[in-house]
């Protein structure tokens, strides 16, 4: 059975303003304490990786967990049209009374018959996948969801900084990270979170049929990139 954790905590605060604690079990070190107002920021607290995504959305957006709808809010009121897709109950039902209008109570990878102009993954939303291999079948997916001359707009980061004596000595890719939630001693399931660094998002993108541009990256290696589709080349210039 899942519990909602993260759902429990984002209402408690919303409703509640609680003064609680929160903590992020990880398989890497020891448990952080996660700043729960992070996920009620205004534009103003934002960082710039994630203004410079909202500046670049067009047309019909969608906002993949999208949390609280801290980013389908501003874009809403910017005069844009988002469909707000989240797993967690709790989080839909804050970003309801937060004023989100479109939502979307779904695992993405299944979701289908419906086309957009961007796809927006914002605080490393693309790390949904887990796992290198999960991120080619959302790649792939991906390409249901968008309009022609669609984009996906991302933010994710090189995490080999976590592992003060060099990558870990494992099979896996470092940056596949296992978390777990903890809210007033209950726990929630185990799940896993990818962060992907530059040089293979470029080559997973290249071998599923994407171009990768990078907008802008910070001083602690955390990106903004940017996803289209590479044109199938036509029967004649495959003939040339």
């Amino acid at each position: 059975m899942n519990i909602d954790v993260y759902g429990s905590f984002l209402k408690d605060f919303y409703f509640n303003k609680f003064e609680g604690h929160v903590w992020l079990h990880n398989n890497y070190g020891e448990a952080e304490e996660l700043p729960v107002d992070s996920f009620f920021r205004t534009e103003e607290d934002m960082p710039d990786v994630e203004i410079f995504a909202l500046n670049l959305c067009k047309g019909d957006i969608l906002d993949i967990g999208a949390g609280t709808g801290t980013h389908s809010v501003i874009l809403q009121r910017n005069g844009f049209k988002v469909t707000a897709i989240e797993q967690s109950a709790g989080a839909c039902e804050v970003m309801q009374l937060r004023g989100v209008k479109d939502i979307v109570h779904q695992d993405v990878m299944t979701f289908k018959d419906r086309k957009f102009d961007t796809l927006l993954m914002m605080m490393n939303g693309i790390g949904f996948c887990g796992y290198v291999e999960d991120l080619k079948l959302f790649l792939n997916h991906a390409k249901d969801l968008l309009l022609p001359d669609g984009q996906i707009l991302f933010d994710s980061s090189d995490v080999a900084y976590l592992y003060e004596d060099g990558e870990p000595e494992k099979e896996s890719y470092y940056g596949e990270i296992d978390y777990q939630y903890e809210y007033e001693k209950e726990k929630g399931d185990w799940f896993s979170w990818l962060y992907i660094d530059e040089e293979l998002m470029n080559k997973i993108a290249l071998e599923c049929g994407w171009s990768l541009q990078i907008i802008y990256q910070d001083e602690d290696d955390h990106y903004l990139g940017r996803l289209s589709l590479i044109p199938s080349p036509s029967p004649l210039q495959k003939e040339d």
